[in-house]
């Protein structure tokens, strides 16, 4: 096996986590960037609501395709050359999206914009495991808190800062969106901490880059990934359309603004106790039921509560995202975290579109809103019972 010894881990602990936290802008930066004038596209680009709702599934969508690719880089390339070299590609894919003549070249665009955020996703629990190997979950909490700023900054400062600085125009707020990442990238690749890969004197083999699909723990980390995806991504796209269908259009935004800016205190309570409740059980269990109490409350309980129930909801899933992402570097070896954290978000991210799809379709055909959430809720009980059954196979404690 080979052992992977950071050069300067004790030099620099706390440079390698300055660039966790910029890298896990990156994740999110660019893609939330949209949101704010996608008014303004739709009326230059002459969209239909069908073209609109396209160009929002490309980033899940290739979030579950090209994260094999990550670990691929990670292989040939080493975590600094693929993390940087992700981060310029979602440079590159942003401010080509502001160079866009047309609808098809903007959809090409986000393509590239969205594989590489899909291709940093399995990089950064590699990059944690090497940069920071006796404090996972510090690092993961680290990047993850910089993933949410980064959310949070492109929605806040889109409108009032940036679009009055560029004109008005919003192929060049995507212009200048795109800077700060491409800042990132070049500060990580000179800056980060290198690693040295030691063998022992025998011929080791060829690493591999592929997910071992034969592996139970890839499907059991795929599955608790996936119901924590689901609740997520679905409960930002039915919430809206339920509460106006309850003729609650008032709630709306209350509502969207607490499941986001919820996930906020989650990490920041963890870049303190991450440590403590690394590889334990009862988080994710806590998690499943606050979110089937917080799901249940979204659709009863209509009304003030509902924005309670939403904050309590987007807390409570980023805390098991947070705490999930830190499993794949405790329990495998340093060079398969890669492979498996790409086969877990290929799987998570594939099966969180195929059920909100469900949910979809539920409402459509009873005509029934509620049933939307059926799925989710469905999935805050799976949470719980991975975890019961990661922590019957001594995955969890």
């Amino acid at each position: 096996m080979a052992v992977l010894t950071c050069t300067s881990a004790h030099r620099t602990p706390w440079k390698a986590v300055v660039l966790l936290w910029l890298s896990g802008n990156g994740l999110r930066l660019t893609i939330l960037a949209v949101p704010p004038v996608i008014a303004t596209i739709r009326d230059d680009l002459h969209l239909s609501a069908t073209e609109v709702g396209l160009l929002g599934s490309i980033a899940p969508a290739m979030f579950a395709i090209a994260a094999l690719v990550g670990s691929l880089l990670v292989q040939r390339l080493g975590v600094v050359a693929a993390l940087a070299g992700s981060l310029a590609l979602v440079a590159a894919g942003s401010a080509l999206r502001g160079l866009s003549p047309n609808y098809a070249v903007l959809l090409l665009t986000t393509v590239v914009m969205s594989a590489g955020v899909a291709i940093m996703q399995p990089i950064m629990p590699t990059t944690v495991r090497q940069w920071l190997p006796d404090r996972i979950g510090l690092g993961t909490a680290v990047y993850t808190n910089g993933l949410l700023v980064g959310e949070i900054l492109a929605v806040l400062l889109t409108t009032p800062v940036i679009l009055p600085l560029v004109g008005g125009s919003w192929r060049l707020s995507l212009v200048a969106w795109s800077l700060p990442i491409a800042i990132i990238a070049l500060v990580v690749y000179a800056l980060a901490p290198r690693t040295r890969i030691s063998h022992p004197a025998q011929s080791v083999p060829r690493r591999k880059w592929l997910p071992d699909w034969r592996l139970g723990l890839v499907w059991r980390l795929g599955g608790l990934f996936c119901c924590i995806n689901a609740i997520y991504f679905a409960a930002n796209a039915f919430v809206p359309i339920y509460l106006a269908g309850k003729g609650r259009s008032d709630l709306i935004a209350g509502a969207l603004l607490a499941l986001n800016l919820g996930q906020l205190p989650a990490s920041l309570l963890l870049l303190v106790v991450a440590g403590r409740l690394e590889l334990r059980a009862w988080p994710y269990f806590a998690s499943g039921l606050a979110s089937l109490a917080s799901i249940g409350g979204i659709v009863f309980l209509t009304g003030p509560l509902t924005i309670v129930c939403a904050g309590v909801l987007g807390f409570s899933d980023a805390a098991a995202l947070i705490l999930g992402l830190t499993l794949p570097a405790h329990l495998c070896p340093p060079e398969d975290v890669a492979r498996t954290s790409a086969g877990v978000f290929t799987l998570s991210y594939g099966g969180a579109v195929v059920i909100a799809v469900i949910g979809g379709v539920a409402w459509d055909l009873t005509g029934i809103a509620a049933l939307a959430f059926a799925p989710l809720a469905a999935c805050a009980i799976a949470l719980a019972a991975f975890c019961a059954v990661m922590r019957n196979r001594a995955e969890l404690r």
